[in-house]
């Protein structure tokens, strides 16, 4: 555990690249392979399921350092980050112990989830009793189920690489799927790949996903794309993009979030059936009707269930639209340029796909111009956007940082997403972050008015949004807030805000929601701009936004 502590403050307390990098590779090196299978766990974003509440925490902290819990509940407001706040207050070990992070997580935190509140405080208090006080914020961090520090997973896997001797390539190929932390696991995940590779059949893994970098000006294209000509363009579906493997006998669907999904998608078991062996297609699965997407959230409701019925299969049909191919016969194609995967991916689907197993349509247009007309039409589709994918370029891994096109094997993918819906909103809650913004709030609620027109009615939230913002924008809003509370919300340290502040919240889709008081959702909300040059009363209202979503029911051809 103290080790684990150490690599967390040395990460947290790192803005390099190569500092971060060599802390991992420090701790994997040294750490006891059944802690560092848990470190893993943690560092590419596994979450230990919570195993207590706030309110216990509260109690038993108030009881164990003798503060009463209203200035606990003070000290988390002014700290912001209530693991620090219970590290500091509570008093100093008297039985101290070197926990291994294994005992605490699996010894402690899991095996308390299935016992009463009686063990569960039994357990805790004993843990504060052995650990310093390094060891309290990490356990805190742990049993709230709120653990994150600054490192991504591409970081994860360049520092195992570099302790195990493969590639770097090879070593996120072993960590995609699903795993279990455990000394096993790791150790055959270290093996050189003159072994036998992580020893847990990685053929029956997908591939590390290949991301595109979002085109936010129009403008780039022709500066720096060159003719349309070297370009395949594709709709951009709105659905789950995934991998559909058939190995030795086997089909599995597995989603970009390494989740497996085949059981709940078992109508599309019978033609991914008829792949050969050896084949891995990327692609979208897509709600699908009459010939066009059905919105995420029909998706979605298939996802949910899951063990789904064949009413749900009629109610919800689904297809995989492939884009890509990614292995054909047990060969590994990655490495070949775009236009011959295609190729291959286009016959393969001919001679054994069907009604549910597609490829995605090839947009020909003879210029951007003719592209950024087709486009401006993607919401009568029911589409995002558009997909470009230089055809020489190779199947990567993760998402490229190349921002300008400067060799076709570097030619990076790129979505040109449809210009998103706008709308004036009014600040009305804020939340404290988390991480380095713990200390900060950074989380806002937006609202409408329901009247006829801007000040008229109350203010109804329709979003709730965190990025969009510089730094200087964000200490100015905080400030902002810490002057002008007019209450806090119970059990989530959030304040009701005067509404003064108006935002220019984006979002990619609408929805009619019951679920929420404006009767609408809105998807992938973000701030565009502070509209400074607006006051509040000049903010839209709740019938502008339903309008939209009229607008957007109509030019999709769904159902509100």
């Amino acid at each position: 555990m103290k080790r684990f502590a150490q690599l967390f403050e040395e990460l947290d307390a790192s803005s390099g690249t190569a500092d971060k990098v060599a802390a991992l590779v420090r701790y994997f090196s040294s750490a006891p392979a059944e802690d560092a299978a848990w470190a893993l766990a943690l560092l590419t974003g596994r979450r230990v399921k919570r195993a207590v509440n706030y309110t216990q925490l509260y109690a038993w902290a108030a009881e164990t350092s003798g503060y009463p819990e209203w200035l606990i509940g003070e000290s988390h407001g002014a700290v912001g980050d209530f693991s620090e706040v219970l590290s500091l207050i509570l008093p100093p070990p008297t039985a101290p112990a070197d926990l291994s992070l294994r005992e605490v997580i699996q010894g402690r935190i899991v095996s308390m989830a299935r016992h009463e509140e009686t063990h569960k405080k039994a357990m805790v208090l004993k843990t504060w009793d052995q650990l310093d006080q390094r060891g309290k914020f990490i356990f805190h961090k742990l049993i709230s189920a709120t653990f994150r520090v600054g490192v991504s997973r591409l970081l994860a896997v360049r520092a195992l690489s570099q302790v195990a001797g493969v590639a770097q390539e090879e070593m996120d190929h072993r960590l995609m799927g699903e795993w279990s932390p455990t000394a096993e696991f790791y150790r055959s995940l270290m093996r050189p790949p003159d072994e036998g590779g992580d020893g847990r059949g990685v053929n029956w893994n997908p591939y590390p996903f290949f991301l595109a970098h979002q085109l936010e000006d129009t403008a780039f294209i022709g500066e720096n794309l060159g003719p349309v000509a070297q370009w395949q363009a594709e709709w951009k579906w709105d659905g789950i993009r995934g991998q559909l493997i058939k190995r030795a006998g086997r089909v599995a669907l597995w989603s970009r979030g390494e989740e497996l999904l085949t059981e709940r998608f078992p109508d599309l078991l019978e033609t991914a059936d008829r792949l050969p062996d050896g084949t891995v297609l990327d692609g979208e699965l897509l709600a699908w009707e009459n010939g066009r997407p059905l919105p995420f959230a029909d998706l979605q409701h298939r996802i949910n269930k899951r063990q789904p019925t064949g009413l749900l299969f009629a109610d919800v049909p689904v297809i995989f639209r492939a884009y890509d191919q990614l292995e054909e016969r047990g060969e590994d194609l990655r490495a070949r340029p775009l236009r011959e995967r295609r190729a291959i991916l286009e016959g393969v689907v001919r001679r054994f796909g069907g009604p549910l197993l597609q490829v995605s349509e090839v947009l020909e247009v003879a210029s951007w111009e003719a592209l950024a007309e087709l486009r401006s039409g993607s919401r009568d589709r029911n589409v995002e956007g558009i997909m470009l994918k230089h055809l020489d370029s190779a199947y990567g891994v993760g998402r490229t940082k190349t921002t300008l096109i400067d060799s076709p094997q570097r030619a990076g993918w790129w979505k040109w997403k449809v210009d998103p819906y706008l709308v004036d909103c009014v600040l009305t809650v804020a939340q404290r972050g988390s991480g380095r913004r713990a200390s900060l709030f950074t989380d806002y609620t937006f609202a409408v008015w329901t009247g006829p027109q801007g000040g008229e009615g109350e203010l109804v939230p329709i979003a709730k949004a965190y990025s969009g913002l510089t730094d200087q924008e964000i200490l100015k809003v905080d400030a902002f807030v810490r002057e002008h509370t007019t209450g806090r919300l119970q059990g989530g340290g959030g304040r009701l805000v005067e509404p003064r502040l108006v935002f220019e919240i984006a979002f990619e889709g609408i929805a009619a929601s019951p679920r929420h008081k404006s009767g609408v959702a809105t998807r992938f909300p973000r701030m565009k701009r502070w509209r400074t040059d607006k006051k509040s009363e000049e903010a839209d209202t709740l019938g502008f936004v339903k309008g939209l979503l009229a607008q957007h029911v109509r030019s999709s051809g769904v159902k509100g």
